[in-house]
């Protein structure tokens, strides 16, 4: 499954666009709010499942981003540990530090500089 070109890729690409996502279906989330605020003023009420109703989508996509992320992170992680180009230096360690401290945009520079530009130079 590592040296899968489709899981590579997935989980190189999913945990950015998954971050664009939730941006999207927050600026939704409020806008929906946002205009039915008079009907929920005319009513003198909010009904707990008009919020929370909208809330489970909002939160269900939070939690498929995590759960990508956390998968990505791993994912990366073992890779990096099996690549043989990066037991001879501290290269391992520095990928292991980008991956944990800024995220995907490591892991989707790992692949791009380190799967994709190895896999160029190999053919």
């Amino acid at each position: 499954m590592l040296q899968n070109r489709f899981w590579q890729a997935f989980f190189a690409i999913a945990p950015i666009v998954l971050l664009f996502v939730f941006f999207i279906g927050y600026f939704v989330f409020v806008f929906s709010l946002i205009t039915e605020i008079q009907e929920i003023e005319a009513h003198g009420s909010v009904s707990p499942s008009f919020i929370f109703g909208r809330f489970l989508w909002l939160f269900a996509g939070v939690l498929l981003m995590v759960l990508i992320s956390l998968g990505s992170l791993i994912f990366f992680i073992v890779h990096a540990v099996q690549n043989p180009n990066l037991k001879e230096n501290n290269l391992l360690l520095v990928w292991i530090l980008l991956f944990v401290f800024i995220g995907g945009l490591g892991q989707l520079l790992y692949w791009i500089i380190e799967i994709i530009g190895k896999r160029k130079t190999n053919t």
